[in-house]
Order: C-alpha cells, then structure tokens, then sequence
C-alpha cells in the first residue's frame, strides 16, 4: 500500500488557459523546498500534486514534509493518504487499516469521486462506507464536528484514502506575481506586509535601513532573523543592507525638525526605489497602516509617495495593530518582532513631528540638502545579502 500525499490548489483553480504555468511553477516550488527531505516522485496528476513517500518514511519524516508544505503559497490543502486500486476491495482494506489506527468515538465519510468509472457514485460510496467503518468499530456518523474525518478520494483508476487534512497557505505559488522591494524594520508591520505580498505570488526582496555606529547592530541581526522566518515562504531572501545615519545628520542640520521623519521616509523611498531598478523590482512594499504613527497620516502619505515613481504597495493601510499581532504570531516573526531593539526612524526624533505635510512643504525643506548625492553616497555604501530560512 503506497503513500501519497496529494495536494490541493487554492486560487489556482481559478486560473484559464495559463493554469499549467502556475502548477508548474508549485511543483518547481514543492520540489526545492523539499531538496533535503526524504520523498519520491512529485508529478502533477488530475487537477493535484502528488508526492510519493517511500516506504521506509517515518512518522517525523512526514510531519517534516507537511510543514513545510504549511507555508507553500498556492496550496489550500492537502492529504496524507493510502493509495490503493480504486477498488472497492481495496478502499476498504485501506480504511480498516485506518480506522484501527485513529482513535475516535464519532467519524463520518468524505468520498469524492473524480472520475465516473468507478460504479458507485459520491454519496453512494459515502453510505456504504459509513456503515463498513460502524459495523467494524461501533462509533456513530456524525455529519457536524464530528473525532474524525476520512477522506476517500477516487480519480484515474487510484484511491487515496486519509484522515488527515490539512490546511494550507493559500493564495497563488511563488514568483507568480512578479518582484517586488520591501522597507523592511524589525517590527511588527512590515514582516506582515512583505508575507501579504508572497502570499500574492510575489518574489519578496528587502531593503533595511540602519544608522550604526549611532545605533547597534542589533536591529540590523533582528531582521535578518526575521527573515529566516519568512524565508520559509519563498526558499531564500535578498537583503539590501542600506547606512542612513549620513542622511539623517543632514537633514537634522539642514531642516525643520517637525519634517524630519517625512523627510526621513521620503529619502527611503527614493533609495528603494534605485534598488528596485537594480533587482528588476515593479514596487515598493511599506508596513504602513494608516492614521498608525504621525508619518502614516493621509497627508504624509501623499507627500512620501510623492517621491516615488514606481508604486507602493501598502498591504496593511486598513488593517490595526491587532489585526497585524494577529498575523505576526501565526506566520512566526512576533516574538522576534517585539524584542527590543534601536530602529532608525527612532532616531532624532523631534518632539511634535509634523502630521499635516504637503508635497511643497516637503520639497521647500529639501532645498538646503543634495538629495542627489545623499542618496548616491547611501547606495554607494550598502551591503547584499542572501537568507536562507531556517525550519
């Protein structure tokens, strides 16, 4: 008796005439994150991906495999089952094998049959396999909550009989929906913005801006610790690596301190936006949420994107701060978001910064400062980085 775990699509469903092209950019991503884990052949096969387990694969081993399969953008759910000839014989043989080893006091059937050479239709084999599994362990059907749930499904001549679904990522494979660059801090909202934009299909790149020697390289090792996290999602992650400390002394120097932080963010921006064209990037990504800080007011996000002339994406402007703790935790960067640690944007601070900028007031600021070079010297200065997730 083979095992088999067969994979469900999410949005790709959805898809026309290119469907192949996002399968087969799943299966390239199945495949890779796989490389160093115990498994057969991987092959698309009636509307699924299949994975073959050997027969020497442990209980471990499995769990292994699924978690990562957990964080595959692309995938809705899938199963680990038993597959047998679609035959009747067969399916029931592989079901009392289940059975006997699930504990469970109320069960019902799930049967679903793609194909229509297989005599029985779906509710039929539902019945009929409901009272094989109540005359063989006296539990009772129950349709609502019940301990447990088979699975039986039936296509090309294959049974995969399981009672193990399990729920996946969702939204669309990776690499599916372009490049884009993400402004990336070590706090909550921007790890929650760049995985919003993975689980869009989107190859994830970042951009970290720091301001040693005047602050530790602790910020600078938290994101990178971040990353491996969400690595996890997209294999591996390029990091730009970005000094701002020379831009902010300038601009502290030069102009009005309740402009700092706009002005701040408006030279990010600018510097991401060069990196982009250097990585083929179509967009900026940025953790903002609006009305959340003074620098993410209507007003100041005109003025900042002002600078810009590729787009940005922000994900998360009308989630709050719940809603983005909420995601934190189950993508995994909470607890390496929360700790503590010196950002740049906390730096020079003034004390009432300015929550009501125009694109002039922006730019009348900026007269006093060669943004030009200011923003040559940072790139010139930056350091590339490769991340590889850590599971």
């Amino acid at each position: 008796m083979k095992r088999t775990i067969l994979i469900h699509y999410h949005e790709i469903n959805l898809k026309g005439n290119n469907r192949g092209w996002f399968e087969n950019r799943l299966q390239r991503h199945v495949a890779a994150l796989l490389r160093d884990v115990g498994h057969g052949a991987i092959w698309r096969f009636a509307g699924r991906l299949a994975i073959e387990l050997p027969e020497s694969v442990s209980r471990d081993e499995i769990d292994a495999i699924a978690g990562r399969l957990q964080k595959v953008f692309g995938i809705a759910n899938f199963i680990v089952a038993r597959e047998v000839r679609a035959e009747l014989d067969a399916i029931k043989a592989a079901l009392a094998e289940l059975a006997a080893s699930t504990r469970f006091e109320s069960f019902k059937i799930d049967a679903r049959r793609g194909t229509k050479e297989f005599p029985l239709n779906s509710q039929e084999l539902n019945q009929l396999l409901g009272a094989y599994v109540v005359e063989l362990t006296g539990a009772r059907v129950r349709m609502e909550n019940p301990d447990a749930v088979f699975t039986v499904e039936l296509a090309q001549g294959r049974a995969f009989i399981s009672v193990e679904k399990i729920q996946g990522a969702g939204g669309l494979p990776s690499g599916t929906g372009g490049k884009v660059l993400c402004l990336i801090s070590g706090g909550l909202d921007s790890p929650v913005a760049a995985w919003r934009m993975m689980r869009r299909g989107c190859r994830v790149q970042y951009v970290h801006f720091h301001s040693f020697p005047h602050t530790t390289e602790e910020s600078q090792d938290k994101v990178r610790n971040i990353l491996r996290v969400l690595s996890r999602y997209q294999l591996e992650s390029v990091l730009y690596m970005v000094p701002f400390a020379e831009v902010q002394r300038e601009i502290v120097a030069y102009a009005p301190p309740p402009m700092r932080v706009v002005l701040y963010r408006r030279f990010m921006v600018r510097i991401a936006e060069a990196v982009a064209g250097r990585e083929k990037a179509a967009a900026v990504v940025t953790g903002d949420s609006l009305g959340q800080v003074a620098s993410q007011t209507l007003e100041n996000i005109r003025t900042i994107s002002a600078s810009a002339t590729i787009p940005i994406f922000r994900p998360l402007i009308g989630d709050d701060k719940e809603d983005i703790m909420r995601v934190a935790r189950a993508i995994g960067t909470y607890e390496i978001s929360i700790q503590a640690d010196q950002d740049c944007c906390s730096l020079f601070v003034p004390k009432h910064p300015e929550t009501m900028s125009s694109i002039e007031k922006a730019e009348r600021s900026e007269q006093q400062l060669d943004v030009s070079k200011l923003c040559r010297e940072a790139i010139a200065g930056m350091t590339r980085e490769t991340i590889s997730p850590e599971f």
